[in-house]
C-alpha cells in the first residue's frame, strides 16, 4: 500500500486509543518464501517477520451437522509497513496488526462482526504480554479481560475474543495431522513464481467453549468443528488479479477439502488450486487445470453494493460438489480499518446427489474493489 494509506491507518489507531502486540524476536526470520524451504514446527506456527503479509485464520460451525446453530470466524493479520526500519522506539510502526471476529446465528438469521487495529514495532512488549516466534501467540489489547488472543498449546489452539457485542472463548482441539498445502507447504498463487505463500491447514478441529451472543446475554456452552489456516507471503496477488474465491470444508466422514481461484477484473480465472485429504489418508494437491469453480445465484450487499455469488458448482479431483451459503448477509465491511470489504460465511458442501456432506467457510474478496494486500 502507499505510504499515505499506512499513515491514515495509524492516525485512526491514535484516535481510537488502540493497543496491541504480536510478540516475536526481530531479525529471527529473514527467509524468503521458497519451494526449497520445508516447514519446521513448532517454529512455523509463529510469526515470520521477513514476510510482508501473514495471517492466522480459524472458522467453524457450532451445533450438529444436521442443524448447525452458529458459524464463527476469527483472523489475526500482520502486515509489514516498510516504515521505520532505521528507527528505534516503542511506537515505530514497522508492522500493522489487525484482527477480525464474526459470529453468524442461523437461528436468528443475524451476522455480527468486530475488528481491531494497532501498530507494532516488531519487538517484544512486556506491557501487553510476551510470546516467541518459535510458536504461535497473538494478542491485541493490554487489559487481560478485553484482549483478543490466539495461542497454540501442545494439543490445541485457544481463542478468546471479547467484543462490545459478543464474545468467543473457544478451545480448538487437534484431531488430525497438519495438512501442508501445495508442494509440502509451498502454495503457488499465480503464474509468476513471486506469487506464492507458505501455507498449512489444521482441519477437523474439535471445538468446545462458550459463546455470548449479546452484551447482556447468557454465556452459552458450545461444541462444533473448526478449520485453521496459517499463511505468509511476500507477494500473493498477480497484478491482473483483483481477488479470490476460497473454500475450506470439513467433511462429515473426516475428510478435508480446499479449493480456490484468483480472478481477473472481467471475472475470468487467473489461477487456481486446492487439496483434498480423505480421513486417514495423504493430501492430494490440485493443479489449476484440474479445478473448476462456477458461480451461481448472487446476493447484493446493501452496504457496499458488491454482488457476491451465494452458490458455486465445484469440480475437482475429489469429485463434483455444490457450495451453498447458509445465510446471505455475511459480509465484513472493513473499509474503515484495512480498506476493503469481503464476504466470509458459513456454507454447506453438497455432493452430486444434493446430500449435505460437509460444512465450512466460503471466502470471497475483490467484489467491492481490488483487494489490497500490503
Amino acid at each position: 500500500m502507499q505510504r499515505r494509506q499506512w499513515l491514515r491507518r495509524l492516525a485512526g489507531w491514535v484516535a481510537a486509543g488502540g493497543s496491541g502486540s504480536l510478540f516475536a524476536q526481530p531479525g529471527s526470520d529473514d527467509e524468503e518464501v521458497s519451494p526449497q524451504r520445508r516447514l519446521r514446527f513448532p517454529r512455523d506456527h509463529g510469526a515470520h517477520l521477513g514476510a510482508r503479509i501473514e495471517w492466522w485464520y480459524a472458522t467453524g460451525w457450532l451445533g450438529t451437522p444436521e442443524a448447525p446453530s452458529h458459524g464463527f470466524q476469527l483472523t489475526f493479520f500482520r502486515s509489514g509497513t516498510g516504515l521505520g526500519q532505521q528507527q528505534s522506539g516503542r511506537f515505530v510502526p514497522r508492522h500493522l496488526l489487525f484482527a477480525h471476529a464474526a459470529v453468524t446465528s442461523l437461528v436468528e438469521r443475524r451476522h455480527q462482526h468486530a475488528q481491531r487495529l494497532t501498530r507494532w514495532n516488531g519487538q517484544a512488549d512486556a506491557g501487553a504480554g510476551v510470546a516467541s516466534v518459535q510458536d504461535a501467540a497473538l494478542r491485541l489489547g493490554h487489559a487481560a479481560d478485553r484482549a483478543w488472543t490466539l495461542t497454540r498449546q501442545a494439543t490445541h489452539w485457544q481463542a478468546r475474543l471479547p467484543t462490545s457485542d459478543f464474545a468467543l472463548d473457544l478451545k480448538l482441539q487437534r484431531t488430525q495431522p497438519l495438512l501442508l498445502q501445495g508442494d509440502q507447504g509451498y502454495s503457488r498463487k499465480g503464474p509468476d513464481a513471486g506469487q506464492a505463500s507458505h501455507y498449512y491447514s489444521e482441519p477437523q478441529l474439535a471445538v468446545s467453549g462458550s459463546l455470548r451472543e449479546q452484551t447482556s446475554g447468557p454465556l452459552l456452552p458450545v461444541q462444533g468443528v473448526a478449520w485453521l489456516d496459517h499463511e505468509w507471503s511476500q507477494q500473493i496477488l498477480h497484478p491482473q488479479a483483483v481477488g479470490w474465491d476460497w473454500v475450506g470444508m470439513n467433511l462429515f466422514d473426516g475428510g478435508a477439502l480446499t479449493a480456490f481461484v484468483l480472478r481477473r477484473q472481467d471475472g475470468s480465472v487467473l489461477w487456481g488450486g486446492g487439496s483434498f485429504r480423505a480421513a486417514g489418508d495423504k493430501e492430494r494437491s490440485f493443479t489449476p487445470d484440474a479445478l473448476r469453480m462456477r458461480p451461481g445465484r448472487r446476493w447484493m450487499s446493501p452496504a457496499t453494493g458488491a454482488r457476491y455469488p451465494m452458490e458455486w458448482q465445484l469440480e475437482c479431483p475429489a469429485g463434483r460438489f455444490s457450495v451453498r451459503s447458509l445465510l446471505d448477509a455475511q459480509e465484513l465491511d472493513s473499509r474503515q480499518s484495512i480498506g476493503t470489504a469481503y464476504w466470509e460465511g458459513l456454507s454447506e458442501l453438497l455432493d452430486s446427489s444434493g446430500k449435505r456432506v460437509g460444512l465450512g467457510y466460503l471466502e470471497m474478496t475483490g467484489y467491492s474493489g481490488r483487494l489490497q494486500m500490503g
